[in-house]
């Protein structure tokens, strides 16, 4: 087979790759870290490069997605583009964007019990006269934490370390403790180090947070993007890899778990503190993020009746899972619910303690799957509806994700305003933004309730008037100009086209349609509703008058929206620090009812009628 070398600029990263092989693969293969929203199958136009050497024909794909001129420039898709010959790339985006991922949350008080123990103790000297085995002994010290001493058991490694540890040390040792398992052994006294990683694993950003399991404090916040997004930006991309491509489970599961120790690596260089001194990871992850974490396939999540293989909590030795901690400490994997409401989920219930609410209260975990809960003390019932990538800023003509360059928010008020992320020039629109903007249109009656925009004469509001310059031709329909080409950084147009309305329209429609469902299944009305709790990245940046304008949050819900930052973070970290609360999560999940929305009575309809804005 023919190798042909690829070069990616700026950076001069050389890669050999087999002729036939595509852009993205070399990209992925390299290192680079690019995402691809679709999964590499051409379909959002995002991972645009160009070719400075070795340009071949577009492809249809290139077609449907580049303008005459950037074919012409040696603009190319990744995803679509062979390499058949030595090749120069010059990447589109060359200074690394900084994205802007949520680590924050909503705290709560709860009673830290860590899930290991370390204890110390001094083992008495064996003699002639009393022929106990070093473990007998060492048995015997640890007879306090509770029933016998023969009760306590110990893996095979903590026994061929044993003789040589406790000669070592004097027999002073201090021991690693898991219920009634000894699972480690150490010299002297470390009694005072005992420090945990939670982690909230999403389809987009994974978020990792060092904490001292003894105090509770937080010592680090590290956070990346998910390295599985350069496989799929959603979950049925990364099932679909998972199930069809070769060694695709098994690549899924390295992404994850290898970013999951970098993040750990990072961690404790910041605190000055070492791996070694880490005895505990808890992971709330959605579903599929859940499975491929663990290494089992989600194959079954993807089709009907959307059954994950486990629900349950875990407990899992750190080996198992390539984690590189001290080999004593313990995985907490929080539950599932059910197939597409995951222990994400759980670990927001368990954070803003909804099981001990008196008054009716909505969670909304807005994504490109939204995860719906409404409920109290008495009931809990959730969903999981489909809202597709509109609100992460895939498929949105000049979308993107949360990052530098963005436009986040959008303004009316007084002509047209934006603010972009980074303070640079914009480069594109995330997810908040895009709410904002159509809030506006559909506030100012540029569009109608079925989503199309009105023709430039047609508009007869004082602020729309002064801004009908804007309405522009695109594909030969109309689009709203937000900003001109040479106002932005790659000198393309940023543009609200009729295609990102209707995306947006089948966004929100799914997620209103899951509040009326809910509200139907626990037979209340939005006045019974006393709070609203918006958690996640993208319902702590979106501006919630633009989601209750849309249609997204009922209008009449407006003043009871409470943001609560990264609740599933802020869930696993109270799971890591309590065994008690991690328990209790168990039960948790156990509590809430799930309804398929699929298969409820008049959903279409529903749905349908939620797509549309309702005008004043």
């Amino acid at each position: 087979m023919k190798e042909v070398r690829i070069v990616f600029q700026p950076g001069e990263i050389s890669v050999p790759v087999i002729a036939g092989t595509t852009i993205m693969e070399a990209m992925n293969r390299s290192g680079l870290g690019e995402d691809f929203p679709c999964g590499g199958r051409g379909k959002c136009g995002k991972c645009r490069v160009k070719v400075r050497e070795g340009l071949e024909d577009f492809t249809a794909i290139d077609e449907d997605h580049l303008t005459a001129q950037e074919l012409a420039e040696g603009i190319r898709l990744a995803c679509a583009t062979k390499i058949n010959r030595d090749m120069i790339i010059e990447m589109q985006s060359p200074k690394k964007l900084q994205h802007h991922i949520l680590i924050d949350s909503a705290e709560r008080a709860f009673h830290i019990q860590p899930h290991l123990l370390k204890v110390f103790a001094e083992i008495a000297q064996p003699s002639l006269s009393e022929h106990k085995s070093d473990w007998q002994r060492l048995q015997e010290s640890l007879a306090g934490l509770g029933g016998s001493a023969g009760d306590l058991q110990a893996p095979l490694s903590v026994l061929r370390r044993l003789p040589d540890t406790l000669r070592e040390s004097a027999n002073r040792v201090t021991t690693v403790v898991y219920g009634s398992q000894v699972l480690g052994i150490e010299q002297g006294d470390t009694t005072g180090t005992l420090l945990g990683m939670a982690f909230d694993i999403g389809t987009t950003t994974i978020v990792g947070y060092l904490l001292d399991l003894n105090s509770g404090r937080e010592l680090e916040v590290v956070s990346t993007l998910n390295p599985q997004a350069q496989y799929g930006g959603d979950v049925i991309s990364r099932i679909t890899f998972a199930g069809k491509e070769e060694q695709g489970l098994d690549t899924l599961h390295q992404a994850v778990t290898g970013a999951m120790n970098r993040l750990i690596g990072e961690a404790v260089d910041k605190a000055g503190v070492s791996r070694n001194q880490l005895y505990g990871i808890s992971v709330a992850a959605n579903t599929t993020m859940h499975h491929l974490f663990l290494g089992i396939t989600p194959r079954t999540i993807g089709m009907s009746p959307y059954v994950s293989a486990v629900n349950q909590g875990l407990v899992v030795a750190p080996e198992e899972l390539g984690l590189e901690i001290n080999q004593a400490g313990r995985v907490f994997v929080l539950p599932n619910i059910a197939g597409f409401v995951g222990a994400d989920t759980t670990a927001v219930l368990l954070a803003a303690d909804l099981e001990k609410r008196d008054q009716v209260t909505l969670i909304l975990d807005i994504g490109t799957n939204g995860e719906i809960v409404l409920g109290s003390q008495d009931r809990m019932v959730a969903c999981s509806a489909a809202a597709g990538p509109a609100f992460e800023g895939a498929q949105i003509t000049s979308g993107m994700r949360g990052a530098e360059g963005a436009i986040d928010h959008i303004s009316f008020d007084h002509g047209l305003s934006y603010t972009v992320i980074g303070n640079g020039l914009p480069i594109g629109i995330c997810g908040s933004a895009l709410l904002d903007g159509v809030a506006g249109l559909v506030e100012l009656g540029m569009i109608n309730k079925r989503g199309k925009f009105l023709e430039p004469e047609k508009l007869t509001h004082p602020r729309a008037l002064k801004l009908k310059d804007r309405l522009i031709k695109y594909e030969e329909t109309w689009a709203f100009q937000l900003v001109e080409a040479g106002q932005t950084r790659h000198g393309r147009p940023i543009l609200i086209t009729q295609n990102d309305i209707r995306e947006l329209q089948l966004a929100k429609g799914a997620i209103a349609a899951g509040v009326k469902i809910l509200q139907e299944a626990m037979g209340i009305e939005c006045d019974d509703i006393k709070e609203v709790l918006l958690a996640g990245a993208f319902g702590n940046y979106l501006n919630p008058h633009s989601a209750c304008v849309i249609g997204l949050i009922p209008r009449e819900l407006e003043s009871r929206i409470k943001t609560i930052g990264n609740a599933a973070g802020n869930g696993a970290k109270i799971a890591l620090l309590s065994a008690q609360e991690f328990s209790r999560a168990k039960d948790l999940a156990g509590e809430v009812s799930f309804v398929e929305l699929g298969s409820y009575p008049g959903f279409n309809t529903i749905f349908a009628q939620n797509t549309y804005f309702k005008l004043d």
